[in-house]
């Protein structure tokens, strides 16, 4: 798997690129600004993009999903229940000062259950609303190369460093990752008291994955730096009530 990650925009979204090694097929998550710069990562792993894949549709998220999709012919894919969100960009362009993005076209709307195919790369999805209505988690599994931080090289690269906590251990078995977008950070959550969050939505939507995936499994959230799913267990004060 090629996988490259890194912030973009005012707000640092970090955008995430995974392609397959042998189809050269692609996948963006979260593309919320910086075309030319998402454009030439994937020229430079001779990546064809087919989905551009949100977990949720604040403006920081999908600033640029218009433009990619025109540039590229990828399928757009979010939520359902953010539609009203991605329709009213221009208020959350004007909340923040920046000038209005064009709204994409949505090819295809995602929920729990779904399976995204790109060559041999599947992702699971997972409704976990609370930050929005229609934040999504989206699973896969990665080959871990032994690295200590996300500029290590191999399977694995990223622009961005993920310590305190040592993510990429070993390199004999794949290891689950999440792309938890802004529901679960490094030792805090998204925040819940703009159009549409819940605060008693987003814990339940947190109490599911930790549910669901073990201390071993990789987080790379929406901003910030990586982590892991036992660091949050010991160390993120919003989930201590889960447990």
């Amino acid at each position: 798997m090629i996988f490259e990650t890194f912030p973009v925009g005012l707000l640092q979204c970090n955008c995430a690129i995974l392609g397959d090694e042998v189809t050269r097929e692609a996948i963006v998550i979260d593309p919320g600004d910086e075309v030319e710069r998402i454009l030439a990562a994937l020229k430079k792993h001779d990546l064809k993009l087919r989905r551009i894949m949100n977990t949720h549709t604040h403006i920081d998220h999908v600033g640029a999903n218009a433009e990619l999709r025109d540039r590229t012919g990828a399928e757009v894919c979010l939520h359902k229940a953010d539609l009203p969100l991605l329709e009213n960009l221009k208020r959350q362009a004007a909340m923040i000062g920046i000038p209005e993005p064009p709204a994409s076209r949505v090819d295809a709307f995602l929920e729990t259950g779904d399976v995204i195919r790109c060559g041999s790369i599947h992702f699971g999805v997972l409704h976990t609303p609370g930050h929005t209505p229609g934040s999504l988690t989206f699973e896969t599994e990665m080959l871990s190369t032994g690295g200590k931080t996300g500029k290590s090289s191999g399977l694995i690269s990223a622009d961005t460093d993920i310590q305190p906590v040592t993510l990429l251990e070993g390199n004999k078995a794949p290891r689950q990752v999440l792309f938890t977008g802004d529901t679960l950070f490094m030792s805090s959550i998204g925040r819940t008291d703009l159009w549409g969050g819940s605060y008693e939505t987003i814990l339940k939507s947190l109490a599911g994955i930790l549910r669901k995936y073990d201390d071993s499994t990789l987080v790379y959230p929406g901003h910030g730096p990586a982590t892991t799913i036992g660091y949050e267990r010991q160390f993120n004060p919003f989930l201590q009530e889960l447990m």
